[in-house]
């Protein structure tokens, strides 16, 4: 039976996963994710379309949210049970089912139904996510992380921008029917190179998978920790992103969405630079990773709060809270990964619950905030929840040196 109660796992050392396959790895993943944000720069074509009231249009994101939230609790700890091979590419043919759908949908009922279940199966990422892991040889991990965690990120910023651009060229159908002729197009590159037959990583039942993540969480203080850290940081992600298409928006600058979109891309950059932190992960510097990546992540407000005297400093601010997010976001999941290699589904999949709550918790915040103090008020909501981030890794680095003082006192 799997060792997941308070012990590592024993892990098989593959070592399978070529840099050609793990930046294919990052392309399916980072498509897939996209499918999520793509509504956000549509809802107002979408409403037009089907007649649906500003005030209702939101459910588009919610629904889709939603079904992202049930498949990390229900599908992802599929991977450590089955076929990973079989999970993604079954995965992927539905994906493009739903996506065929949302574009040809012509009742209200079929498009909420049709977004609620592309949310679900966008999930697949995360099954992706620690398929790449356990391919990894063990000194390699955190760099295969790092990269596919890289188009996750980078599927995520490029979202609203190639939306808001096809959406142009074609109308919001156009954007749905081009991500499912991708989808399949890739779906048959992976079902075609995925290594075959690899065993599962765990013998439990699916039920006894699902009632283990909590308990996984819970027992293990250095997972916890790691899960509350990603709340936080992608809280201020979140605050970020949400609320910057409010001041871009409105006067001075009056930008459309293709051009707001355009901030996305100068935070690419920021995503692809902290593909180093799997690297430093792997030489066993995690802790200093995530401290100096958080210490950036504060000291960035400081240049996005500059809006809208400077343009130019708010864009230096853009790549430097990117680099930070994604530099913690890539450390996290290495060091998730290595407590329990029997159970990496499962806990990744935990792991991104807290990441959605962080998310959902800084959108939330950021317009009630926006609406109260203008862009200042968004500037000291993100910074604060950057504080907290670094307070809590700072006394979680605390407590583990003066626990392994005593441990160390009661050995002698």
């Amino acid at each position: 039976m799997p060792q997941w109660n308070g012990h590592h796992g024993q892990e098989p050392s593959t070592g399978t996963l070529s840099k050609a396959m793990t930046l294919l790895f990052a392309a399916a993943a980072g498509l897939s994710v996209a499918n999520i944000y793509y509504a956000q720069p549509l809802l107002d074509a979408m409403a037009r379309d089907f007649g649906i009231p500003p005030a209702a249009i939101g459910l588009v994101v919610m629904l889709t949210q939603v079904g992202y939230g049930l498949g990390l609790i229900f599908i992802v700890p599929l991977g450590d049970l089955v076929d990973r091979r079989r999970l993604v590419v079954g995965q992927g043919i539905l994906s493009v089912a739903a996506l065929t759908c949302v574009a040809t949908a012509r009742t209200e009922a079929i498009l909420f139904a049709s977004l609620a279940a592309m949310g679900l199966l966008a999930v697949v990422v995360q099954v992706l996510v620690a398929f790449a892991a356990t391919l990894a040889a063990p000194a390699e991990r955190g760099r295969a992380v790092g990269r596919v965690t890289s188009g996750v990120v980078i599927g995520i910023l490029a979202a609203r921008f190639v939306a808001g651009l096809l959406a142009d060229l074609g109308g919001w159908r156009l954007v749905y029917l081009a991500s499912a002729i991708l989808t399949a197009a890739m779906v048959g590159v992976l079902a075609h190179v995925l290594p075959r037959r690899l065993p599962p990583d765990s013998n439990d039942s699916y039920a006894t998978a699902l009632r283990s993540i909590p308990r996984l969480f819970l027992r293990d203080r250095v997972l916890l920790a790691r899960g509350f850290l990603a709340l936080l940081v992608f809280a201020a992600f979140s605050t970020f992103w949400t609320a910057l298409v409010l001041p871009l928006s409105a006067a001075p600058f009056s930008y459309g969405h293709a051009r707001i979109g355009l901030f996305g891309l100068v935070g690419m950059a920021g995503a692809m630079a902290a593909t180093g932190a799997g690297r430093l992960a792997d030489r066993g510097l995690d802790q200093w990773t995530t401290g100096l990546s958080l210490a950036f992540l504060l000291a960035s407000w400081a240049l996005i709060a500059m809006l809208p005297t400077s343009l130019f400093l708010l864009l230096v601010g853009v790549v430097v809270l990117d680099l930070a997010v994604q530099a913690v976001h890539v450390t996290n999941q290495s060091i998730v990964f290595e407590r329990h290699p029997d159970a990496r589904s499962r806990l990744v999949g935990g792991y991104m619950v807290f990441y959605s709550i962080g998310s959902a918790i800084g959108a939330i915040a950021s317009t009630v905030a926006h609406a109260r103090a203008g862009w200042a008020g968004v500037s000291m909501l993100g910074a604060a929840f950057s504080a907290m981030a670094l307070l809590t890794w700072a006394a979680t680095r605390w407590l583990g040196k003066r626990t392994a003082i005593y441990v160390d006192a009661g050995r002698a």
